[in-house]
């Protein structure tokens, strides 16, 4: 089936927070429908089809035509890598991760951190330079993952020590050129900013030094301060193995691997609680016949 650019749309708002959401809150979501409606599959699907198989099909469409989005490579970056090379009780995934005046798309965090910056096919390369320059300064490893039509010239603009992955059109990643780790470059107060207040404070602490008494208003910025003369090396590992504690999702391996593999990702990224999973559980098991009367 070939999209234009109104299916390819729909398709991919199937896998946006707002669905998620909706069926985290409510194990439905009229949103769904309505997309769903947008497109080919709700007559080509087989009469006995579940949410969860339309889910699939739907991003099996996306991923092989010209038009894959932002979510596609999302979900590669979470199944090849994160679920793949790792796993949710060794390492941990964080979305829209601040670096300096930019946010990486995806930093993946296990003995080292690894910041993902995405250009699909309907990206342009207009700030990458200073995307890149921004990931150098927090994450120890850096990577641009992108798809054929873009592969020169990302290798071109980026540095020799910065990673290239391409995602083929057969939904696989192939390295066109290694990363290398270098945690020395890292400026400790642009990690401090991605810590939050008590995950610096546990840091200081766990170096032995002294949290200053001050009002809350001037926390972060006396903690800024001392965090600024911490030795990068220490303050990049440091914030490691805090934030694989802090923002761990180990306890939702079980909930993942139960999930069709094209949610994966998006239910990652929801956090969802332990109601919402029997939720979203319930949703993608719907039948399609029962799904297409959501309102």
């Amino acid at each position: 089936m070939i999209l234009d650019k109104n299916e390819a749309s729909a398709l991919g708002r199937l896998f946006s927070a707002a669905v998620m959401h909706d069926f985290g809150r409510r194990a439905f979501s009229p949103l769904f429908t309505r997309l769903l409606g947008c497109t080919r599959l709700a007559t080509q699907s087989k009469p006995e089809s579940t949410v969860g198989n339309v889910l699939d099909d739907a991003f099996d469409l996306l991923s092989r035509s010209k038009l894959r989005d932002d979510y596609v490579y999302r979900s590669a970056i979470t199944q090849k890598i994160l679920l793949g090379r790792h796993n949710l009780n060794t390492a941990t995934l964080l979305n829209e991760v601040r670096a300096g005046v930019c946010k990486a798309d995806v930093v993946v965090l296990n003995g080292t951190s690894t910041a993902y910056e995405i250009k699909s096919e309907r990206d342009t390369l207009a700030r990458l330079h200073n995307q890149i320059s921004n990931y150098r300064q927090v994450f120890a490893t850096v990577n641009v993952v992108t798809g054929e039509s873009h592969v020169s010239e990302v290798l071109k603009a980026t540095p020799e020590d910065v990673g290239v992955i391409v995602l083929s059109d057969r939904f696989s990643f192939h390295e066109v050129r290694p990363p290398e780790n270098h945690p020395e470059r890292i400026v400790p107060s642009m990690v401090f900013d991605v810590l939050r207040v008590n995950e610096a404070t546990e840091i200081l602490r766990r170096l032995g030094r002294e949290i200053p008494e001050v009002p809350n208003t001037q926390v972060r910025f006396e903690l800024g301060r001392i965090f600024a003369e911490l030795d990068p090396v220490v303050a990049h590992d440091e914030m490691v193995r805090t934030l694989r504690a802090s923002r761990s999702q180990a306890n939702l391996a079980g909930f993942v691997r139960s999930l069709p593999v094209s949610i994966r990702s998006a239910s990652l990224a929801l956090k969802p609680s332990p109601k919402s999973r029997v939720h979203i559980k319930e949703a993608v098991q719907t039948p399609l016949t029962k799904a297409l009367a959501w309102k």
